[in-house]
């Protein structure tokens, strides 16, 4: 309050047109701040009429404001390029000239919590103007406060810097785990066993072969309801061609009866522990992992075996997500995972032997196949749908078994590097975020704890001398 004016804002009437129709006037709302990532604003996503300013609590502030969110959310700021406006979820300050725009942003940029610290309410939290009047500030001479705003954004610039190269590296990662799953299904990531079989001059069982014995283990196992029926053959119509000695097939044909899940009763579900866990599509990823310890539910055993039992899951069954969007998330069930069920979003293959379940997800992960579903999706007011039908025609590329678990071992060891880098690329992202806050505290210490560092400055706030409206005086 000692350096500023702070300013509430306003919204005219909704229910007048002439308060916005052919407005001129720019109006910043919060939602306008939300995700935001420049310094300065020009204008919100709507304008109000000079009528609409004038009938609201609005006020026009002058270029130079900086523009601080006090609700839904509290901390969002930028500067006012020009003069705006501004709704009631924001306390603005007008600032005196002995103290730059770019100095508060930033120190504010850093205060997000000691603004909610004086924030209040129940529904959600509110920064008073009062209370925002009380935020301290550390105010040094204006030529202080250019160097610090000049380091800050050099510090800024080269963060940037290298958050850029970091995100480059995850989209580069990316395309080689993508480019990974493309040659495997291919047949160009490991010998083919036709190649060594030649090399070797032995007989081997083809892709072909391999079906007709998977074939015959479906009838064996079918869990289905009713006669068995024989599984549709995939439509491999503008498919690429396959190696010599592999075969397209359905997942119908490779799979027992390929179902999906219920969703019970809230009532029947519980949270964080219970007899059977329910998974859900969040629990399902992109990298063929299933992530069951992320928001666990539940339910009983008696729901398990009787409401839900067609559903049931097991280790090595492979879940995949018939509603997104995204779609494509794939999941293998793990061992450590021995019983559990899931909800209408997901579908459950279950891959018959003998077949590597591994390589029939891998196989689901990879963009071929998966776009495949994909553009035969329905799509109906923005959200896509897979079929069960559609799910059991996904075509499959199938090589002979032993390919199978040469194909799945050498995509392991190469996501597993991959794994291992994008770790590391995250945590070098999350260190960026800190060194963004450390930058902003180092910059904006006070001098009790490095007086050996910096002269003596002033801490804003209620009772700092009322002399702070000359240049010359915070010069002194």
């Amino acid at each position: 309050g000692d350096i500023a004016e702070v300013v509430g804002g306003g919204t005219p009437r909704t229910n007048d047109p002439t308060n916005f129709e052919a407005g001129d006037v720019p109006w910043v709302t919060p939602a306008d701040l939300s995700g935001y990532r420049e310094k300065f604003i020009a204008h919100g996503a709507r304008f109000i009429t000079r009528k609409g300013l004038e009938s609201s609590s609005a006020r026009l502030l002058p270029a130079g404001a900086v523009l601080f969110t006090s609700r839904a959310p509290v901390g969002y700021v930028a500067i006012a390029r020009n003069p705006v406006a501004t709704n009631q979820g924001f306390k603005s300050f007008v600032l005196k000239d002995c103290v730059l725009p770019e100095y508060v942003y930033w120190w504010l940029k850093g205060s997000k919590q000691r603004a909610e610290a004086l924030a209040s309410g129940t529904t959600f939290l509110e920064l008073s103007g009062a209370n925002a009047k009380k935020l301290p500030i550390p105010i040094r001479s204006v030529d202080e406060q250019r160097r610090i705003v000049a380091e800050i954004e050099k510090q800024f610039s080269r963060l940037d810097e290298a958050v850029a190269n970091l995100k480059r590296v995850k989209a580069n990662l990316a395309r080689f785990a993508n480019g990974v799953l493309s040659a495997a299904v291919a047949g160009r990531l490991v010998a083919t066993e036709l190649a060594i079989g030649e090399a070797r001059s032995e007989v081997f069982e083809s892709g072909t072969d391999l079906l007709q014995r998977v074939l015959v283990a479906r009838k064996q196992l079918w869990s289905g309801r009713g006669q068995y029926s024989d599984p549709s053959i995939p439509d491999t119509r503008g498919l690429s061609a396959l190696p010599k000695g592999w075969t397209w097939a359905s997942a119908d044909q490779i799979s027992d009866f390929i179902t999906k899940g219920t969703t019970p009763a809230s009532s029947k579900l519980s949270e964080g522990a219970g007899d059977v866990q329910f998974l859900k599509v969040y629990n399902l990823t992109f990298d063929g992992s299933l992530n069951h310890t992320y928001k666990p539910a539940f339910v009983s055993r008696d729901t398990h075996e009787k409401d839900l039992a067609r559903s049931k899951v097991r280790p090595g069954d492979v879940l995949i997500n018939i509603v997104g969007p995204p779609l494509g998330q794939v999941s293998l069930v793990p061992t450590e995972l021995p019983e559990a069920n899931i909800n209408q979003a997901i579908a459950r293959i279950r891959p018959v032997g003998p077949l590597s379940t591994r390589y029939i997800a891998l196989a689901l992960m990879a963009p071929e196949v998966m776009d495949w579903a994909v553009r035969r999706a329905k799509t109906t007011a923005g959200q896509s749908n897979l079929t069960l039908e559609l799910c059991r025609a996904i075509p499959i590329p199938l090589p002979p078994l032993a390919e199978q678990l040469r194909i799945v071992a050498e995509v392991d060891r190469r996501l597993s590097i991959v794994r291992e880098v994008e770790a590391e690329v995250d945590a070098n992202l999350k260190r960026a975020q800190a060194l963004r806050q450390a930058v902003l505290a180092r910059a904006f210490k006070c001098p009790a704890s490095r007086a050996a560092e910096e002269r003596p400055i002033a801490c804003a706030g209620p009772g700092l001398a009322a002399g702070l409206g000359t240049r010359e005086r915070t010069e002194e």
